[in-house]
């Protein structure tokens, strides 16, 4: 199903708008979470984040996995033979496999007005030597499978005749455990970081902008902000208020198939409280994300994206992957 534009004459004034509206927000430092350097947000397959004036019921089923083996701080690489194990009781990380499986449930009883619900899986992995380490041989590994946090997300879009321009409210709620340990090695046993617990035990409130529309007959675009921010807290962990911001382009003249283009940057404060990391969370990053969305049935489509990093900074020692790749199903109704 294809965006339900009502016009054919492309709209100069409200495409620079929404450029510049995306290329100011752009340059707002960017950030990662505590521990771990995650990939961007990415609007996988547009109608089922909403980006559309059709209404109806949507279920979108994704995958995400993002390898998170290189370790950062500031704009650069760690080589971490410059850092000792256990010296000056540094923590010195190894990796962080993230394996994300989604479902989202979007519906629109009109072109005005509609809510999506995004309930994560998360299954992770991970490996440090510890600030308690003496050596290579005694590093200590998690690996949790769980409930992470939903997110539940109104919208409204009927300020403009062509409903291509809306806000987004809505919450991420606490349905994650925070209360996982290591289960291997040298603190086996002993709580994780929260930065890498599958939930954050906040409830944040999400506020967002977004916009749609055609640059020609054959190519339309899309251009979305939104900020995280939490509201209520507990255990003595903040999480940092997050800015996500997407810019994507999509090409529609080769029927089932769509290429498509997104540039993803997010940005995240530091973390606080007593059971932060403070010194090793916030940062700056932007993707560059190609991608394709492949129509099967009328109601039925599959897409795929690879998220590659152009631009890195991270506050600290963390995590990051040097690429991550994204696949899925959309079922419209």
């Amino acid at each position: 199903m294809q965006l339900n534009f009502k016009f054919k004459q492309y709209s100069v004034i409200n495409f620079v708008q929404g450029a510049v509206l995306y290329g100011v927000a752009l340059v707002v430092p960017l950030t990662a979470q505590a521990c771990s350097s995650c990939g961007c947000t990415l609007s996988s397959e547009w109608e089922s984040q909403g980006l559309s004036s059709a209404s109806g019921l949507k279920l979108d089923l994704r995958y995400d996995y993002l390898n998170q083996s290189q370790l950062r701080s500031g704009s650069g690489k760690v080589n971490r033979a410059n850092y000792p194990i256990g010296a000056a009781g540094r923590e010195i990380e190894i990796g962080t496999i993230n394996r994300y499986t989604t479902l989202g449930i979007d519906y629109a009883p009109n072109a005005d007005w509609g809510i999506n619900v995004q309930i994560p899986y998360i299954d992770r992995s991970h490996s440090t030597y510890g600030e308690d380490a003496a050596d290579a041989t005694e590093s200590s590994a998690s690996h949790t499978r769980s409930l992470g946090d939903m997110k539940v997300i109104g919208r409204y879009q009927g300020f403009a005749e062509r409903k291509n321009f809306g806000v987004q409210v809505g919450m991420k709620l606490p349905t994650g455990s925070h209360g996982r340990n290591f289960n291997a090695g040298l603190s086996a046993g002993k709580l994780l970081d929260r930065g890498l617990q599958p939930g954050s035990d906040s409830t944040d409130l999400l506020l967002g902008l977004y916009h749609f529309d055609a640059l020609s007959q054959n190519c339309d675009y899309f251009a979305q902000g939104m900020v995280q921010t939490p509201v209520a807290t507990q255990d003595g962990f903040r999480p940092g208020t997050s800015l996500n911001l997407n810019l994507g382009l999509r090409y529609m003249a080769l029927g089932n198939i769509q290429p498509q283009l997104q540039i993803n940057a997010r940005t995240v404060a530091h973390d606080s409280g007593a059971q932060a990391d403070r010194p090793n969370s916030g940062g700056n990053l932007a993707y560059f994300s190609p991608g394709v969305t492949v129509g099967v049935t009328r109601q039925t489509k599959l897409y795929g994206f690879v998220q590659l990093p152009i631009y890195q900074y991270v506050n600290g020692f963390q995590l990051a992957p040097r690429w991550t790749a994204s696949v899925g199903a959309n079922f419209s109704f």
